[in-house]
């Protein structure tokens, strides 16, 4: 293992620890919740760290890009999709179905943007930021879901999840405007 190996290790060990954290969440052990959750934030740290380190240590790759996002996805539709199932509420199905056609949409509309040499243009903003670690924070809480020094995770949870819902609706939005520019130029030129 060389150092610059490090990242991409990074975002296949997120793909890795999507079994790590629904074999421990579903397992009839003490504390399965706790392991579960602490699997999926060590995931979801990896997230922030791998294209740091790739940027830092000079070693992006297209391999790199294009896999980073789709362990992202990968992990958090793993993530979603158990929440909905435990909770089964309204709002958090609600929640966990925007998070997941935005993630679609938005992966698919990048691609298509790639293609068209526009990727700059959809590019992660600072709010898509705070959304994804507000995202990654609810979905931790909610799979955790106990009482930790005090504090009821899954209660705050709960009003995170919905906040990240809300900023995926935004961002969504934003993105797409960025998008419609580029998208009339292409229909255009395809019409001539």
């Amino acid at each position: 293992m060389t150092l610059q190996s490090i990242p991409m290790m990074m975002t296949w060990s997120r793909v890795i620890l999507i079994p790590v954290f629904l074999i421990c969440y579903y397992a009839p052990i003490e504390d399965a919740r706790f392991w579960a959750g602490l699997a999926f934030m060590i995931a979801s740290i990896t997230d922030w760290f791998d294209g740091y380190l790739a940027r830092k240590l000079n070693v992006s790759s297209k391999l790199g890009a294009f896999l980073d996002p789709v362990a992202d996805k990968l992990i958090v539709a793993a993530a979603v999709v158990v929440v909905a199932v435990e909770y089964q509420n309204l709002w958090v199905s609600l929640s966990a179905i925007v998070i997941m056609m935005r993630e679609i949409s938005i992966s698919a509309l990048r691609e298509w943007m790639a293609e068209n040499n526009a990727r700059d243009v959809v590019a992660v903003s600072g709010l898509g930021k705070v959304k994804t670690a507000s995202q990654l924070a609810a979905l931790t809480w909610l799979l955790y879901g106990g009482e930790l020094w005090g504090v009821n995770w899954g209660a705050l949870g709960f009003p995170m999840l919905y906040f990240a819902a809300i900023l995926t609706v935004v961002t969504w939005v934003q993105y797409a405007k960025a998008a419609y520019p580029v998208l009339l130029e292409t229909v255009s030129e395809q019409k001539n």
